[in-house]
Protein backbone atom coordinates (compact mmCIF):
# COMPACT_ATOMS: atom_id res chain seq x y z
CA UNK A 1 0.00 0.00 0.00
CA UNK A 2 2.68 2.52 0.68
CA UNK A 3 4.42 1.38 -2.23
CA UNK A 4 1.47 2.54 -4.18
CA UNK A 5 0.98 5.73 -2.53
CA UNK A 6 4.46 6.44 -2.73
CA UNK A 7 3.85 5.74 -7.17
CA UNK A 8 1.27 7.75 -7.00
CA UNK A 9 2.99 11.02 -5.30
CA UNK A 10 6.25 10.72 -7.80
CA UNK A 11 3.18 10.63 -10.60
CA UNK A 12 1.47 13.80 -9.28
CA UNK A 13 5.17 15.34 -8.71
CA UNK A 14 6.50 14.75 -12.20
CA UNK A 15 2.94 15.79 -13.85
CA UNK A 16 3.21 18.88 -11.72
CA UNK A 17 6.78 19.35 -12.64
CA UNK A 18 5.72 18.88 -16.81
CA UNK A 19 2.96 21.47 -16.53
CA UNK A 20 5.48 24.23 -14.77
CA UNK A 21 7.73 23.10 -17.44
CA UNK A 22 5.38 23.73 -20.11
CA UNK A 23 4.07 26.80 -18.87
CA UNK A 24 7.64 28.43 -18.48
CA UNK A 25 8.40 27.61 -21.84
CA UNK A 26 5.38 28.52 -23.26
CA UNK A 27 5.79 31.86 -21.40
CA UNK A 28 9.54 32.06 -22.89
CA UNK A 29 8.06 31.27 -26.52
CA UNK A 30 5.94 34.25 -26.09
CA UNK A 31 7.77 37.07 -24.95
CA UNK A 32 10.93 35.81 -27.25
CA UNK A 33 8.62 35.39 -30.32
CA UNK A 34 9.95 37.46 -32.25
CA UNK A 35 13.95 36.24 -31.79
CA UNK A 36 12.80 32.61 -32.11
CA UNK A 37 10.64 33.51 -35.37
CA UNK A 38 14.26 35.22 -36.74
CA UNK A 39 15.73 32.32 -35.56
CA UNK A 40 13.30 29.87 -37.70
CA UNK A 41 14.19 32.13 -40.43
CA UNK A 42 17.58 31.90 -40.19
CA UNK A 43 17.56 28.03 -39.96
CA UNK A 44 15.29 28.21 -43.28
CA UNK A 45 17.44 30.17 -44.85
CA UNK A 46 20.45 27.63 -44.30
CA UNK A 47 18.27 24.73 -45.12
CA UNK A 48 16.57 26.35 -48.07
CA UNK A 49 17.87 23.76 -50.46
CA UNK A 50 16.71 20.72 -48.37
CA UNK A 51 13.05 22.59 -48.51
CA UNK A 52 13.10 23.55 -51.85
CA UNK A 53 13.43 19.75 -52.48
CA UNK A 54 11.47 18.70 -50.20
CA UNK A 55 8.55 20.57 -51.85
CA UNK A 56 9.20 19.77 -55.31
CA UNK A 57 9.36 16.06 -53.91
CA UNK A 58 6.08 16.19 -52.27
CA UNK A 59 4.35 17.27 -55.19
CA UNK A 60 5.71 15.25 -58.18
CA UNK A 61 5.54 12.41 -55.61
CA UNK A 62 1.92 11.22 -57.18
CA UNK A 63 3.91 11.28 -60.57
CA UNK A 64 6.93 9.43 -59.73
CA UNK A 65 4.44 6.59 -58.18
CA UNK A 66 2.23 5.93 -61.21
CA UNK A 67 5.31 5.98 -62.98
CA UNK A 68 6.88 3.11 -60.80
CA UNK A 69 3.67 1.25 -60.32
CA UNK A 70 3.39 1.36 -64.15
CA UNK A 71 7.18 0.53 -64.84
CA UNK A 72 7.39 -2.39 -62.19
CA UNK A 73 5.77 -5.32 -63.76
CA UNK A 74 7.09 -4.40 -67.31
CA UNK A 75 10.60 -4.10 -66.83
CA UNK A 76 10.76 -7.42 -63.71
CA UNK A 77 9.06 -9.12 -67.15
CA UNK A 78 11.42 -7.88 -69.64
CA UNK A 79 14.56 -8.36 -67.05
CA UNK A 80 13.19 -11.58 -65.43
CA UNK A 81 14.72 -10.28 -62.47
CA UNK A 82 11.92 -8.24 -59.64
CA UNK A 83 14.61 -6.41 -58.43
CA UNK A 84 16.30 -4.92 -61.39
CA UNK A 85 13.02 -4.28 -62.60
CA UNK A 86 12.02 -2.15 -59.90
CA UNK A 87 15.25 -0.06 -59.80
CA UNK A 88 14.40 0.49 -63.47
CA UNK A 89 11.66 1.89 -62.75
CA UNK A 90 12.45 4.09 -60.07
CA UNK A 91 15.38 5.69 -62.61
CA UNK A 92 12.44 5.97 -65.57
CA UNK A 93 9.74 7.49 -62.96
CA UNK A 94 13.13 9.71 -61.85
CA UNK A 95 13.60 10.82 -65.51
CA UNK A 96 10.13 11.71 -65.85
CA UNK A 97 9.78 13.52 -62.49
CA UNK A 98 12.58 15.63 -63.55
CA UNK A 99 11.40 16.81 -67.12
CA UNK A 100 8.25 17.05 -66.23
CA UNK A 101 9.19 19.75 -63.57
CA UNK A 102 12.29 21.43 -66.11
CA UNK A 103 9.41 21.24 -69.09
CA UNK A 104 6.48 23.31 -66.90
CA UNK A 105 8.91 25.40 -65.26
CA UNK A 106 10.48 26.47 -68.44
CA UNK A 107 7.14 26.64 -70.32
CA UNK A 108 5.88 29.08 -68.16
CA UNK A 109 8.72 31.27 -67.87
CA UNK A 110 8.73 31.38 -72.00
CA UNK A 111 5.46 31.88 -72.23
CA UNK A 112 4.20 33.58 -69.77
CA UNK A 113 7.14 36.09 -68.33
CA UNK A 114 7.65 38.26 -71.95
CA UNK A 115 3.89 38.97 -71.38
CA UNK A 116 4.10 39.54 -68.33
CA UNK A 117 6.83 42.24 -69.08
CA UNK A 118 4.92 43.40 -71.81
CA UNK A 119 1.62 44.23 -69.46
CA UNK A 120 3.84 45.53 -67.05
CA UNK A 121 5.59 48.24 -68.92
CA UNK A 122 2.24 49.20 -70.94
CA UNK A 123 0.12 49.57 -67.19
CA UNK A 124 3.25 51.65 -66.04
CA UNK A 125 3.86 53.65 -68.67
CA UNK A 126 -0.43 53.99 -69.57
CA UNK A 127 -1.05 55.11 -66.11
CA UNK A 128 -0.83 58.95 -66.67
CA UNK A 129 -2.86 58.43 -69.43
CA UNK A 130 -5.04 56.28 -67.77
CA UNK A 131 -5.43 58.46 -64.40
CA UNK A 132 -6.38 60.97 -66.67
CA UNK A 133 -9.11 59.15 -68.77
CA UNK A 134 -10.63 57.95 -65.61
CA UNK A 135 -10.64 61.56 -64.44
CA UNK A 136 -12.55 62.85 -67.61
CA UNK A 137 -14.67 59.63 -66.86
CA UNK A 138 -15.71 60.47 -63.42
CA UNK A 139 -16.58 64.28 -64.54
CA UNK A 140 -18.46 63.29 -66.88
CA UNK A 141 -20.26 60.82 -64.89
CA UNK A 142 -20.97 63.59 -61.96
CA UNK A 143 -21.62 66.51 -63.86
CA UNK A 144 -24.95 67.01 -62.05
CA UNK A 145 -23.09 67.49 -59.00
CA UNK A 146 -19.82 69.81 -58.65
CA UNK A 147 -19.35 68.75 -55.16
CA UNK A 148 -19.04 65.23 -55.65
CA UNK A 149 -16.93 65.84 -58.85
CA UNK A 150 -14.56 67.88 -57.39
CA UNK A 151 -13.98 65.68 -54.46
CA UNK A 152 -13.46 62.60 -56.91
CA UNK A 153 -11.07 64.48 -59.56
CA UNK A 154 -9.05 65.79 -56.09
CA UNK A 155 -9.17 61.97 -55.08
CA UNK A 156 -7.59 60.87 -58.41
CA UNK A 157 -5.04 63.43 -58.42
CA UNK A 158 -3.52 62.34 -55.11
CA UNK A 159 -3.76 58.62 -56.13
CA UNK A 160 -1.48 59.87 -59.45
CA UNK A 161 1.06 62.01 -57.29
CA UNK A 162 1.06 59.02 -54.51
CA UNK A 163 1.71 56.36 -57.39
CA UNK A 164 4.13 58.67 -59.48
CA UNK A 165 5.74 59.01 -56.19
CA UNK A 166 6.83 55.79 -55.85
CA UNK A 167 7.03 54.23 -59.77
CA UNK A 168 9.00 56.89 -61.29
CA UNK A 169 12.35 56.66 -58.99
CA UNK A 170 11.77 52.75 -58.96
CA UNK A 171 10.61 52.23 -62.68
CA UNK A 172 13.65 51.34 -64.13
CA UNK A 173 14.30 49.07 -61.22
CA UNK A 174 10.77 47.34 -61.69
CA UNK A 175 11.56 46.62 -65.41
CA UNK A 176 15.42 45.86 -64.82
CA UNK A 177 13.90 43.20 -62.60
CA UNK A 178 11.29 41.67 -64.38
CA UNK A 179 14.06 41.78 -67.38
CA UNK A 180 16.23 39.81 -64.76
CA UNK A 181 13.46 37.09 -64.56
CA UNK A 182 12.80 36.57 -67.77
CA UNK A 183 16.39 35.70 -68.54
CA UNK A 184 16.27 33.58 -65.65
CA UNK A 185 19.05 35.30 -64.46
CA UNK A 186 17.01 37.22 -61.40
CA UNK A 187 20.46 38.81 -59.92
CA UNK A 188 20.37 36.51 -56.94
CA UNK A 189 22.68 33.68 -57.25
CA UNK A 190 21.86 32.48 -54.12
CA UNK A 191 18.41 31.65 -55.25
CA UNK A 192 19.46 29.69 -58.54
CA UNK A 193 21.69 28.05 -56.11
CA UNK A 194 18.90 26.70 -53.65
CA UNK A 195 17.00 25.80 -56.44
CA UNK A 196 19.84 23.41 -58.23
CA UNK A 197 20.65 22.09 -55.12
CA UNK A 198 16.59 21.72 -54.46
CA UNK A 199 16.60 19.59 -57.74
CA UNK A 200 19.41 17.33 -56.92
CA UNK A 201 17.85 16.86 -52.60
CA UNK A 202 14.23 16.02 -54.70
CA UNK A 203 15.61 13.33 -56.64
CA UNK A 204 17.47 11.62 -53.65
CA UNK A 205 14.06 12.42 -51.35
CA UNK A 206 12.23 10.27 -54.48
CA UNK A 207 14.29 7.26 -54.48
CA UNK A 208 14.72 6.95 -51.04
CA UNK A 209 11.28 8.11 -49.21
CA UNK A 210 10.20 4.23 -48.51
CA UNK A 211 13.87 4.20 -46.63
CA UNK A 212 13.19 7.19 -45.06
CA UNK A 213 8.80 5.72 -44.16
CA UNK A 214 10.12 2.72 -42.87
CA UNK A 215 13.14 4.01 -40.88
CA UNK A 216 10.47 6.47 -39.52
CA UNK A 217 7.87 3.32 -38.16
CA UNK A 218 11.31 1.81 -37.28
CA UNK A 219 11.74 4.54 -34.64
CA UNK A 220 8.09 5.51 -33.50
CA UNK A 221 7.44 1.39 -32.64
CA UNK A 222 11.00 1.88 -31.04
CA UNK A 223 10.03 4.61 -28.70
CA UNK A 224 6.87 4.41 -27.97
CA UNK A 225 4.39 1.49 -26.90
CA UNK A 226 2.54 -0.31 -29.44
CA UNK A 227 -0.22 1.76 -29.11
CA UNK A 228 1.17 4.96 -29.10
CA UNK A 229 3.08 3.88 -32.07
CA UNK A 230 0.26 2.49 -33.98
CA UNK A 231 -1.50 5.97 -33.29
CA UNK A 232 1.56 8.03 -34.62
CA UNK A 233 1.61 6.24 -37.83
CA UNK A 234 -2.45 6.60 -38.09
CA UNK A 235 -1.94 10.26 -37.50
CA UNK A 236 0.65 10.83 -39.69
CA UNK A 237 -1.11 8.91 -42.81
CA UNK A 238 -3.73 11.27 -42.10
CA UNK A 239 -2.21 14.18 -42.11
CA UNK A 240 -0.10 13.19 -45.20
CA UNK A 241 -4.05 12.86 -46.68
CA UNK A 242 -5.03 15.92 -45.64
CA UNK A 243 -1.79 18.11 -46.65
CA UNK A 244 -1.37 16.32 -50.20
CA UNK A 245 -4.87 16.43 -50.88
CA UNK A 246 -5.41 20.02 -50.44
CA UNK A 247 -2.51 21.84 -51.44
CA UNK A 248 -2.17 19.40 -54.85
CA UNK A 249 -5.92 19.39 -55.38
CA UNK A 250 -6.06 23.16 -54.77
CA UNK A 251 -3.50 24.09 -57.53
CA UNK A 252 -4.60 21.96 -59.66
CA UNK A 253 -8.17 24.25 -59.08
CA UNK A 254 -6.25 27.17 -59.10
CA UNK A 255 -5.20 26.38 -62.69
CA UNK A 256 -8.01 25.11 -64.36
CA UNK A 257 -9.48 28.75 -62.96
CA UNK A 258 -6.10 30.74 -64.40
CA UNK A 259 -7.19 29.34 -67.78
CA UNK A 260 -10.54 29.39 -67.40
CA UNK A 261 -10.21 33.28 -66.38
CA UNK A 262 -7.90 33.78 -69.50
CA UNK A 263 -9.98 32.24 -71.88
CA UNK A 264 -13.11 34.55 -70.61
CA UNK A 265 -11.33 37.59 -70.21
CA UNK A 266 -9.91 37.05 -74.14
CA UNK A 267 -13.48 36.69 -75.04
CA UNK A 268 -14.75 40.32 -73.72
CA UNK A 269 -11.87 41.78 -75.23
CA UNK A 270 -10.66 42.94 -71.60
CA UNK A 271 -7.06 44.75 -71.13
CA UNK A 272 -4.11 43.04 -69.16
CA UNK A 273 -5.65 39.53 -70.28
CA UNK A 274 -2.96 36.97 -69.10
CA UNK A 275 -1.32 39.63 -66.58
CA UNK A 276 -4.78 39.70 -64.68
CA UNK A 277 -5.21 35.89 -65.40
CA UNK A 278 -2.42 34.89 -63.33
CA UNK A 279 -3.02 36.99 -60.61
CA UNK A 280 -6.14 35.34 -60.45
CA UNK A 281 -4.73 31.98 -60.70
CA UNK A 282 -2.09 32.86 -58.18
CA UNK A 283 -4.32 34.32 -54.89
CA UNK A 284 -6.80 31.60 -55.92
CA UNK A 285 -4.62 29.02 -54.15
CA UNK A 286 -5.32 30.81 -51.20
CA UNK A 287 -8.37 29.69 -49.76
CA UNK A 288 -11.55 32.33 -49.09
CA UNK A 289 -9.86 35.36 -49.50
CA UNK A 290 -7.94 34.30 -52.48
CA UNK A 291 -10.54 35.69 -55.26
CA UNK A 292 -10.71 38.81 -53.06
CA UNK A 293 -7.17 39.82 -53.06
CA UNK A 294 -6.52 38.68 -56.50
CA UNK A 295 -10.05 40.89 -57.61
CA UNK A 296 -8.94 43.95 -56.41
CA UNK A 297 -5.60 44.82 -57.98
CA UNK A 298 -6.86 43.82 -61.53
CA UNK A 299 -9.81 45.57 -61.73
CA UNK A 300 -8.17 48.44 -60.27
CA UNK A 301 -5.87 48.20 -63.24
CA UNK A 302 -9.24 47.64 -65.50
CA UNK A 303 -10.48 50.62 -63.80
CA UNK A 304 -7.68 52.57 -64.86
CA UNK A 305 -8.48 51.60 -68.57
CA UNK A 306 -12.28 51.10 -68.61
CA UNK A 307 -14.65 51.65 -65.68
CA UNK A 308 -16.99 49.72 -68.03
CA UNK A 309 -14.94 46.87 -68.48
CA UNK A 310 -14.14 46.82 -64.61
CA UNK A 311 -17.76 46.35 -63.98
CA UNK A 312 -17.85 43.49 -66.53
CA UNK A 313 -14.70 42.02 -64.53
CA UNK A 314 -16.06 42.03 -61.04
CA UNK A 315 -19.18 40.06 -62.49
CA UNK A 316 -17.33 37.72 -64.64
CA UNK A 317 -14.81 37.73 -61.48
CA UNK A 318 -18.34 37.02 -59.15
CA UNK A 319 -19.47 34.05 -61.32
CA UNK A 320 -16.50 32.07 -61.83
CA UNK A 321 -15.83 32.40 -57.97
CA UNK A 322 -18.76 31.19 -57.34
CA UNK A 323 -18.55 28.04 -60.22
CA UNK A 324 -15.36 27.37 -58.19
CA UNK A 325 -16.72 27.50 -55.21
CA UNK A 326 -19.73 25.87 -55.65
CA UNK A 327 -18.82 22.80 -58.82
CA UNK A 328 -15.35 22.82 -59.23
CA UNK A 329 -13.49 23.32 -55.85
CA UNK A 330 -16.01 20.53 -54.08
CA UNK A 331 -15.31 17.87 -57.47
CA UNK A 332 -11.45 18.53 -57.23
CA UNK A 333 -10.51 18.56 -53.30
CA UNK A 334 -13.83 17.05 -51.92
CA UNK A 335 -14.03 17.12 -47.67
CA UNK A 336 -10.21 16.94 -47.72
CA UNK A 337 -10.22 19.27 -44.29
CA UNK A 338 -13.26 18.03 -42.44
CA UNK A 339 -13.91 21.94 -40.90
CA UNK A 340 -16.72 24.27 -41.55
CA UNK A 341 -16.31 27.79 -43.23
CA UNK A 342 -15.68 29.48 -40.09
CA UNK A 343 -12.98 27.64 -38.96
CA UNK A 344 -11.49 28.12 -42.59
CA UNK A 345 -11.72 31.54 -41.97
CA UNK A 346 -10.04 31.97 -38.82
CA UNK A 347 -6.94 29.07 -39.49
CA UNK A 348 -6.45 31.76 -42.43
CA UNK A 349 -6.81 34.83 -40.45
CA UNK A 350 -4.25 33.15 -38.09
CA UNK A 351 -1.36 31.56 -39.92
CA UNK A 352 -1.62 34.36 -42.01
CA UNK A 353 -1.09 36.48 -39.65
CA UNK A 354 1.87 34.76 -38.23
CA UNK A 355 3.41 33.23 -41.13
CA UNK A 356 2.47 35.48 -44.10
CA UNK A 357 1.60 34.06 -47.85
CA UNK A 358 2.78 30.75 -46.78
CA UNK A 359 0.78 30.73 -43.53
CA UNK A 360 -2.38 31.34 -45.70
CA UNK A 361 -2.02 28.64 -47.88
CA UNK A 362 -0.97 25.39 -45.02
CA UNK A 363 -2.98 27.21 -42.11
CA UNK A 364 -6.31 25.42 -43.56
CA UNK A 365 -4.59 21.94 -43.48
CA UNK A 366 -2.10 22.27 -40.22
CA UNK A 367 -5.46 23.36 -38.93
CA UNK A 368 -7.66 20.55 -39.61
CA UNK A 369 -4.91 18.21 -38.62
CA UNK A 370 -4.81 19.91 -34.93
CA UNK A 371 -8.27 20.17 -34.62
CA UNK A 372 -8.97 16.33 -35.46
CA UNK A 373 -5.98 15.83 -32.88
CA UNK A 374 -7.98 17.62 -30.17
CA UNK A 375 -11.44 16.16 -31.16
CA UNK A 376 -9.69 13.06 -30.32
CA UNK A 377 -8.81 13.92 -27.51
CA UNK A 378 -12.04 15.01 -26.16
CA UNK A 379 -13.94 12.24 -27.48
CA UNK A 380 -11.41 9.80 -26.18
CA UNK A 381 -11.88 11.56 -22.53
CA UNK A 382 -15.68 11.38 -22.52
CA UNK A 383 -15.69 8.13 -23.71
CA UNK A 384 -13.63 7.16 -20.27
CA UNK A 385 -16.83 8.84 -18.90
CA UNK A 386 -19.06 6.93 -20.29
CA UNK A 387 -20.59 10.06 -21.89
CA UNK A 388 -21.73 11.07 -25.51
CA UNK A 389 -19.25 12.15 -28.34
CA UNK A 390 -22.16 13.96 -30.23
CA UNK A 391 -21.58 17.96 -30.10
CA UNK A 392 -26.10 18.34 -30.59
CA UNK A 393 -26.36 15.64 -27.30
CA UNK A 394 -25.04 19.18 -25.72
CA UNK A 395 -27.64 21.57 -27.39
CA UNK A 396 -29.52 23.43 -24.12
CA UNK A 397 -27.70 21.67 -21.62
CA UNK A 398 -27.64 22.98 -18.04
CA UNK A 399 -25.98 20.08 -15.81
CA UNK A 400 -25.05 16.42 -16.24
CA UNK A 401 -26.26 14.52 -12.52
CA UNK A 402 -23.14 13.18 -11.02
CA UNK A 403 -24.70 10.10 -9.50
CA UNK A 404 -26.50 8.82 -13.11
CA UNK A 405 -24.87 10.85 -15.78
CA UNK A 406 -28.24 12.48 -16.42
CA UNK A 407 -28.66 15.42 -18.87
CA UNK A 408 -30.58 18.67 -17.61
CA UNK A 409 -32.06 20.47 -20.24
CA UNK A 410 -32.52 24.18 -19.95
CA UNK A 411 -35.90 25.46 -19.43
CA UNK A 412 -37.37 27.59 -22.70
Amino acid sequence: MNSQKFYRYICWGVTAFLVIAASIAFGFVLLKFNTIKDGISLIFEIMAPVVYGAVMAYLLNPIYNRCVAWGTPRFSSWTKNEKKGKTLAKTLATIVSTVMLIVVVAGLFSMLIPELIASAENAINAFPENISNLSAWVTHVLSGNSEASTVAVEALNRLYEWAQGILEPNLDKIIGFIGNLSSGVLGVLVWVKNILIGVIVMIYLLNIKDQFVSLAKKIAYGTFSLKWANRIVKEVRYIHQVFGGFIIGKIVDSIIIGILCFIGLSIMKMPYTLLVSVIVGVTNVIPFFGPFIGAIPSGFLILLVSPVHCLYFLIFILLLQQFDGNILGPKILGDTTGISSFWVLFSILLFGGIFGFVGMIVGVPTFAVLYRLFADFINGRLKKKRLPVKTSEYDDLESIEEKDKSFRKLKR
